[in-house]
């Protein structure tokens, strides 16, 4: 069944992207990577198809490069992964840092999902991951562009899961808490440590996730490290 499905994941250039991708591949299925930035990674059944997701003309080309190499019969699953951060407060950060992460945390998740959903509705199964965050659940301070796109890709899940689960379409919604990716290259005073979730542990969540039950829906998963400051010595 693997080997005759298509996953779509944006934002695979590293971390969790580039971990779900490699992990996908390795269990047999077809994946498509959408992103401006390709993966150190190849596989034969792997393709990379240049998509700023927040760009709906690009969007719509990825979709059609996809579609012509595989068909829309066999795709399955998206998971929408493509997001950054950027942190300061809020009289301090650039209005520009603001439209940048809505663009493509929430309006990039929105346009990959809309150019994905009726092929899914067409074939009357499918499962949309969307990556959201701890950031979606608790408020931080210096945070609060991110956490309203990450609070966004919340409510956008609920809503859309409601909307599709009678055409057979899962909806999950996924909040990470630290994970060891480049995420904190633009966080001063925070680097990745083997104390945070791997980018390999939320991949295999999310191919667990993938490979539920048909009458099986995850709705909401948050995960986190369980000894994020390493633990009582």
């Amino acid at each position: 069944m693997r080997a005759n499905r298509v996953i779509i994941v944006t934002g695979v250039s590293k971390g969790i992207g580039c971990a779900t991708v490699e992990l996908l591949c390795s269990l047999g299925y077809r994946v498509a990577g959408w992103g401006r930035t390709a993966p150190d990674f190849e596989h034969t059944s792997f393709r990379f198809f240049s998509c700023d997701v927040a760009d709906s003309a690009q969007v719509k080309a990825a979709l059609e490069q996809t579609l012509n190499l595989w068909g829309s019969a066999e795709v399955y699953g998206l998971i929408n992964n493509a997001g950054f951060g950027l942190f300061g407060r809020i009289e301090e950060l650039p209005t520009d840092d603001w439209y940048r992460m809505f663009k493509t945390n929430v309006h990039g998740l929105m346009l990959a999902t809309r150019a994905v959903v009726p092929i899914l509705k067409q074939n009357g199964s499918g499962h949309i991951i969307n990556i959201s965050s701890i950031a979606g659940l608790q408020a931080l301070a210096q945070a609060s562009a991110y956490c309203a796109t990450k609070y966004a890709v919340r409510g956008f899940s609920h809503s859309l899961c409601a909307e599709l689960r009678e055409f057979g379409i899962k909806v999950s919604c996924v909040y990470p808490g630290s994970v060891a990716t480049n995420f904190f290259d633009r966080i001063p005073g925070i680097e990745p440590n083997e104390h945070m979730l791997q980018p390999e542990d939320v991949a295999n969540l999310l191919c667990e996730l993938l490979e539920t039950s048909s009458n099986f829906l995850t709705v909401d998963v948050e995960i986190r490290p369980l000894k994020p400051g390493g633990g009582r010595k």
